[in-house]
């Protein structure tokens, strides 16, 4: 009899109770040693997976998407007024997630020892930012400096440069743009060529995702509960207050701020946008993935929303790869909960910090399962965190990353019918 075919998610899941099963029976007999040396590089080997694919898979699914666009006209009118907008949206998802990650405060479960005990752990990554931080004679204006690289091979060097290769990237998408398509054709095939490598590198990398969750996390519980199985529970509690953090966060856009922008900006009854796109959130639901979805999300708006056709192929696939309100919210709480984790108490210049990388990063995120928890890796990096924080969020990732696709799907349907609202000008189909 042949056995069902488990689904990635299924082994995620399954991986994340085992390596709970196995932390606290490590915890139990002691074997913290055996753990260290055998199961722990396992979880550091998908770290630096996740690390190795994150500067090329931004950098590529960035140019990609601005070379997207035809030309500087179009760029210049409907362009602008789409990447405006999804820029605002980002903006506030992400604000969203720091209000919401200040006022639940889902690290304080966290037991302080512990806290301390992970800045031992980590003690170079962090004195490194503690010397960072105590530089007070920087310019206000030296966050755009820092923006802009010198050397674009060094600044892709470190993943905590990943601003400047975003901007490297930006710079040489509209370069791109205004060649023009016909000389750029070997260019844009080319990056189109390598997006899809990248894209199947991810799914490559995510098919190990069970054993560097079960690695990472059963690792993680022996060295930060030693031989307090109460300590344990402490951890788990937090990760689900994180959870319920996102979740919180995700809702409100949901029921707040979308349905007003959809009355008072698209003109749009709410409840009637949302039995619309109702089949493509569905399948955002079952795949986590915005690029899977795009066609179905371009059937709904032409033929339920009544979008114009020549609208709704520009814009949506342009959002499936630069509008991440989900992610972008996520990637927020993330970093604050696990900074806080580590015990950072976040300036309001590394708030800045991250809402500019999560913003910047969500627009070269693939629409891909899981991309968001790459770019998470350079948020934190951006703001000093050790990147092995993530290993406390990846237990509960994948039901999230469910959650946060049907919000960034939702998002592009709502900045489409937005565009459409409030582009008066008729024009011809075949120019988009």
């Amino acid at each position: 009899m042949k056995l069902p075919k488990l689904s990635l998610q299924l082994k995620i899941f399954i991986g994340l109770i085992l390596g709970i099963v196995y932390g606290l029976l490590a915890i139990y007999f002691d074997i913290s040693e055996f753990t260290h040396d055998w199961i722990k590089p396992w979880g550091t080997i998908f770290i630096r997976l996740l690390k190795l694919i994150a500067i090329p898979l931004i950098f590529v699914s960035l140019v990609q998407g601005i070379a997207s666009m035809t030309n500087i006209s179009q760029l210049s009118r409907l362009g602008y007024k789409t990447l405006a907008l999804y820029l605002t949206t980002t903006v506030i998802a992400i604000s969203v997630g720091l209000f919401a990650v200040g006022l639940i405060k889902p690290a304080q479960s966290f037991p302080t020892d512990r806290r301390e005990q992970l800045q031992e752990m980590y003690q170079d990554q962090i004195g490194d930012v503690i010397t960072d931080a105590s530089v007070k004679d920087k310019s206000p204006l030296q966050v755009l400096v820092d923006i802009v690289p010198e050397n674009i091979i060094g600044a892709s060097a470190n993943n905590r440069n990943m601003l400047q290769v975003i901007f490297f990237a930006f710079l040489f998408g509209i370069s791109v743009v205004m060649v023009g398509r016909e000389k750029a054709a070997s260019v844009i095939n080319f990056f189109d060529a390598t997006n899809h490598v990248l894209i199947l590198m991810v799914q490559l990398i995510m098919k190990y995702a069970p054993y560097g969750v079960f690695a990472l996390l059963g690792s993680m519980l022996v060295e930060l509960a030693g031989d307090s199985v109460s300590s344990t529970l402490d951890l788990l509690g937090a990760l689900g207050l994180y959870a319920l953090t996102v979740m919180v966060g995700l809702l409100f856009l949901a029921l707040v701020v979308y349905p007003l922008a959809a009355r008072f900006i698209a003109k749009k009854k709410y409840g009637e946008f949302l039995r619309a796109i109702l089949p493509a959130q569905l399948v955002a639901f079952t795949t986590s993935s915005s690029v899977a979805t795009l066609p179905v999300t371009m059937a709904q708006c032409e033929n339920e929303l009544k979008l114009r056709p020549s609208v709704v192929s520009f814009v949506l696939p342009i959002g499936a790869t630069v509008n991440m309100d989900g992610t972008s919210l996520y990637q927020a709480v993330a970093a604050v909960f696990i900074a806080n984790i580590f015990g950072f108490d976040l300036t309001f210049l590394q708030q800045l910090t991250i809402v500019l990388t999560a913003t910047l990063a969500s627009i070269g995120s693939a629409g891909v399962p899981s991309a968001g928890v790459i770019m998470l890796v350079i948020v934190l990096e951006s703001i000093g965190v050790p990147a092995a924080g993530v290993a406390l969020i990846l237990a509960v990732d994948r039901p999230l990353d469910m959650f946060r696709t049907v919000i960034n799907v939702t998002g592009d349907c709502l900045v489409c019918a937005i565009v459409d609202r409030t582009e008066n000008e008729k024009f011809d189909e075949g120019n988009l």
